[in-house]
């Protein structure tokens, strides 16, 4: 699996995932796409022994936004729904904390993409947090 930007890992996400509505989220698509690259880049992290705790802190962080987009979604709109992505927007907060602490093992660029991409999802995620709120 390796892919470079975000068109490329788009055409290789399985049909399944496509599938269900939840694809049509482009948050939801970016924080697989984040959730992806935290799983390719902590395998850096865990080449150096100092970096190994924020190898697994930033994988699991990673994943829990999507997966608590996932989750949300899973329950329906409104109130319950808003509280689920603000739960996966601290976790995209954490993601972008651990990338920071991380960035010596990382070339400046991979880590502004990594931050760029982070802060992309933050603030979608409290744009639709807020509209489910008020649902």
């Amino acid at each position: 699996m390796g892919f470079a930007k975000y068109e490329e890992w788009l055409a290789q996400v399985h049909k399944g995932i496509k599938k269900d509505r939840l694809w049509g989220f482009e948050t939801y698509r970016k924080a697989l796409f984040l959730a992806d690259l935290a799983w390719l880049d902590g395998e850096k992290l865990l080449a150096d022994p100092r970096g190994r705790g924020i190898a697994w802190q930033l994988i699991d962080s990673a994943g829990s936004v999507a997966a608590n987009i996932e989750e949300g979604f899973g329950r329906g709109f409104g109130k319950d729904y808003a509280r689920f992505l603000r739960i996966s927007l601290g976790s995209a907060r954490e993601t972008r904390g651990w990338y920071y602490r991380g960035r010596h093992v990382f070339e400046p660029l991979l880590i502004d993409h990594r931050l760029q991409l982070t802060n992309e999802i933050i603030g979608s995620l409290v744009a639709a947090a807020e509209q489910q709120r008020h649902r």
